[in-house]
């Protein structure tokens, strides 16, 4: 399960919940980015800084820009339909994607936002199992 990543890098790593999601993601879907690359999701975390959408979320859907995307995001037939999903998904749970409104529900200074981590690790995975099987009743 792709939560289970979470811990190597949200406590022992001490990322960020955009980091931990890019970093688990990383590893659970074999993209391929480097430990460079994924520092550019560094600012996403605790609401773009600003209690804004919630870094997991924005986590969640730079793991499916990697997984859908080829070259640019308005040629992919993918990206628009499986992040409205994800959004849709993380919305149902939490009511908003804001973390402003996401962190009163469950964060807790000994686990911070693992809550929200886990949630966002369950949903993108979800999110992705339904996408593909979907796509693949298709063809």
């Amino acid at each position: 399960m792709l939560r289970d990543y979470l811990p190597k890098y949200y406590f022992e790593g001490n990322y960020n919940c955009a980091e931990t999601i890019v970093r688990a993601g990383n590893d659970y879907y074999n993209l391929g980015l480097h430990d460079r690359d994924m520092i550019m999701v560094g600012g996403f975390g605790a609401g773009c800084q600003c209690g804004n959408t919630c870094g997991a979320v924005l986590g969640a859907i730079s793991v499916l820009s990697m997984k859908y995307i080829e070259a640019k995001a308005h040629e992919s037939e993918d990206i628009r339909p499986v992040t409205l999903k994800l959004m849709k998904k993380f919305n149902e749970r939490y009511g908003s994607v804001l973390c402003k409104d996401i962190k009163p529900q469950s964060f807790k200074a000994e686990y911070r936002c693992q809550k929200t981590i886990e949630t966002a690790c369950d949903v993108l995975e979800e999110v992705i199992a339904e996408y593909d099987a979907q796509k693949a009743g298709q063809n």
